[in-house]
């Protein structure tokens, strides 16, 4: 935002007032473009967050991490992204207490979510490669400890993160009724470590075993049948195979393309401002809307639960008790 005098700025009495950026045609599309990612996101996520609260055979530990997820998602679709889109050509008059809130709760949600993606990589990790001690070393009160410390994790560590921005919430304004941040160096490169890089390569070398253990059951149980049989028993085990990888991919691919714009300016060495690129920070955001579809549309039970949910078949009685799975 610039400074300049006349009617044109947010505080017109005021000469150190920033001045609104111009509602052009192409940025009222833009805003109708991100209020509809907006509320894309909350739908999906909320769809997650009804069916595993409603269905009792649903609240298994896997589920509880993901509804960890689906909730951390749907709060940065229901709070942080319309904050977003209603300051993205106007002023900032919510006040520096709001700023501070708004920047503190969108790291919070976003790092969150970052980290429930990693619970449910080792919650897979461990059904795949250990199927037999599962149900033993992961319980549905331990997988809510994990993501009460997840949750409480984000806090502590966006706290340390922001730690300037909370003590001065004014500091990096160059006008008024501006809301802005900006993440020094050596904590962008912090946070490029717990964020990015930490959670990548916790999720890559996870999935790969995942994919690996996956591909001997496949292959044991296609020379067991084979024993047996002949014929498709091939072609079966292939597509098994092929389907892990693509899964695989898929998760992979768009945290990455999610994610790593947003962090470039910390592998470049600048500092980075927080609304600097709100392309860089709505792809960010965007991997929120993207959770639910990577992680809930794979499982069968969520296609049926949406059914379900849709045509209100969850406002009768005893539905709580229909078998998902």
């Amino acid at each position: 935002m610039e400074t300049m005098e006349g009617s044109e700025l947010c505080l017109p009495l005021l000469n150190a007032s920033c001045k609104p950026l111009p509602l052009t045609p192409k940025a009222a599309l833009t805003n109708t473009l991100l209020s509809a990612i907006a509320a894309l996101t909350v739908s999906l996520n909320m769809l997650v967050i009804i069916s595993i609260s409603h269905f009792r055979q649903l609240h298994t530990p896997t589920n509880v991490l993901l509804l960890s997820l689906a909730v951390s998602d749907v709060l940065v679709g229901l709070l942080v992204m319309p904050v977003e889109i209603s300051t993205l050509h106007s002023c900032w008059f919510l006040g520096k207490l709001m700023c501070v809130l708004y920047y503190f709760m969108s790291f919070i949600l976003t790092s969150a979510s970052v980290g429930s993606m990693v619970l449910i990589s080792i919650d897979r990790y461990v059904a795949i490669c250990y199927p037999l001690r599962y149900s033993s070393m992961v319980t549905p009160s331990r997988a809510k400890i994990c993501v009460s410390l997840c949750w409480i994790c984000s806090v502590l560590y966006n706290g340390i993160i922001l730690k300037e921005h909370l003590s001065q919430p004014d500091m990096f304004n160059s006008c008024y009724t501006e809301c802005a941040v900006i993440i020094s160096y050596i904590s962008g490169a912090v946070d490029l470590v717990f964020t990015f890089f930490g959670p990548v390569t916790v999720i890559i070398a996870l999935y790969m075993r995942v994919f690996v253990a996956a591909v001997s059951q496949a292959r044991a149980m296609r020379s067991q049948i084979a024993a047996l049989k002949s014929g498709n028993v091939t072609v079966t085990a292939k597509k098994s195979e092929l389907r892990a990888a693509t899964t695989l991919g898929i998760v992979l691919l768009v945290f990455i393309l999610c994610l790593c714009p947003y962090y470039c300016p910390s592998l470049s060495g600048h500092d980075t401002e927080a609304e600097a690129s709100y392309v860089e920070v709505w792809l960010f955001y965007f991997n929120s809307c993207m959770n639910p579809l990577i992680y809930a549309f794979f499982y069968p039970w969520f296609r049926k639960a949406i059914k379900l949910t849709i045509s209100l078949q969850i406002l009768q009685p005893g539905s709580c008790e229909a078998r998902m799975m």
